[in-house]
């Protein structure tokens, strides 16, 4: 017998019949003796329908009735699924956030949780109840309903899965696996088998859009074993794992790339202690994240020129917010570039074999694909290129690196 989370996600429970087939999955789980949590998001469409609908009642509105209403979409779908397994003979109920209870924060729409006290779920499981949990949403100090923010419904399954103690949590998608990179551009991108926690949350962080950061960061930390699934079909699906229950290593596991990036270059910037900070400080103060950044070499000792990329959807406030401080800063121009996009190859392989960042810039060389800013990390290679190169960078890359399917 084995303990298992399984989360559906917005597609996985699109309708009532999706909803029925995925009761019908889980039954067969149930039947095959192990005691099952399930976790599950709103129908597609619905948050977002919720969304629309708090913004078009009040543009400046509360956060914590903003919670309020954009939880009850995952509401909707436990209950519908507790009947569909009730209809099918599986005993079953739904719990709400509050219900668990999954205690978080009280930092209302980017919610953390603290604990999850699971006794009572535990006792029914036992018995052979299976607990259809609403995801994405919890209680915070002040008895009021919180949601996790972007992908929360990922991270309330491995949450849920690691205070269970869980032998797997299955993330049912509409992809059946983790891919090599993006089979929609590379026709012979491979499905892993298994792939590293590390390089999942480098993928994640880079642009794969299979799991949600956060949940693969909290799945690594608690040594929880993922699985990734797709709820429309029964082909065997990846498994997220402890670097030590892969027997012999890829040097490059996969290549991601993020369409999200926009490049920022400020050129002849007094190059004087204090003016990188005085630079930043601003950009972080509203809440802009910076990435990449590069520095050229000065021009005898008085002007550099600086490099950096912040998320495409920041551009418009980044370049507003050094415009204003253009006359303390000093540079000369500013110049703004949203059509880039960030290639990056990844692989815990990288720590004990080198030349794989040379055979990155070796391989663009040759389809005269220009590097604009590179960064690396122990177990990454990234690199910003012009838009255009997308896909040949990336079906290049795929070659050169071994990863085609035979």
């Amino acid at each position: 017998m084995a303990r298992i989370v399984q989360k559906f996600g917005g597609t996985s429970v699109a309708d009532i019949d999706r909803i029925r087939a995925v009761a019908a999955r889980i039954k067969r789980e149930v039947d095959a003796g192990d005691e099952v949590a399930v976790v599950v998001s709103a129908m597609a469409g619905v948050t977002n329908q919720l969304v629309d609908w708090t913004r078009q009642t009040c543009k400046l509105h509360d956060a914590r009735e903003f919670d309020t209403v954009v939880a009850s979409g995952e509401q909707v779908t436990a209950g519908l699924l507790a009947l569909a397994l009730q209809d099918r003979g599986v005993n079953a109920r739904s719990w709400l956030g509050w219900q668990v209870p999954i205690r978080t924060d009280g930092i209302h729409g980017k919610a953390r949780i603290r604990e999850i006290p699971t006794g009572e779920i535990i006792r029914r499981m036992r018995e052979g109840q299976v607990a259809v949990v609403a995801g994405f949403q919890g209680l915070g100090p002040d008895n009021r309903i919180t949601t996790l923010g972007r992908g929360g419904s990922d991270t309330s399954a491995v949450a849920l899965a690691a205070a269970l103690h869980a032998d797997r949590c299955d993330i049912f998608t509409d992809v059946d696996g983790v891919y090599t990179t993006d089979p929609r551009i590379v026709a012979k991108a491979k499905k892993l088998d298994r792939i590293t926690y590390e390089e999942m949350l480098e993928l994640a962080s880079q642009g794969a859009k299979v799991l949600q950061t956060r949940s693969v960061e909290m799945a690594m930390n608690h040594r929880v074993r993922v699985q990734v699934l797709s709820s429309f079909n029964d082909a065997p699906g990846t498994l997220v794992v402890d670097e030590d229950e892969i027997v012999e290593q890829q040097v490059v596991s996969g290549i991601a790339y993020s369409r999200d990036e926009a490049k920022v270059t400020l050129i002849r910037v007094p190059d004087r202690p204090g003016v990188a900070a005085a630079i930043f400080g601003p950009l972080a103060e509203h809440a802009i994240n910076v990435d990449m950044i590069v520095q050229n070499i000065s021009e005898h000792g008085a002007f550099t020129d600086l490099t950096f990329t912040v998320g495409k959807a920041d551009l418009d406030r980044t370049v507003k917010v050094l415009e204003e401080k253009r006359a303390s800063l000093g540079f000369a121009v500013l110049k703004p570039d949203p059509n880039v996009v960030k290639i990056s190859v990844i692989g815990v392989g990288m720590r004990s074999h080198v030349g794989v960042a040379q055979q990155m810039f070796k391989t663009l060389a040759e389809k005269n694909i220009n590097i604009q800013v590179i960064s690396t990390s122990e177990i990454k290679v990234s690199v910003l290129i012009a838009e255009e190169y997308t896909e040949l960078a990336l079906r290049a890359l795929h070659t050169a690196y071994g990863l085609d399917a035979s």
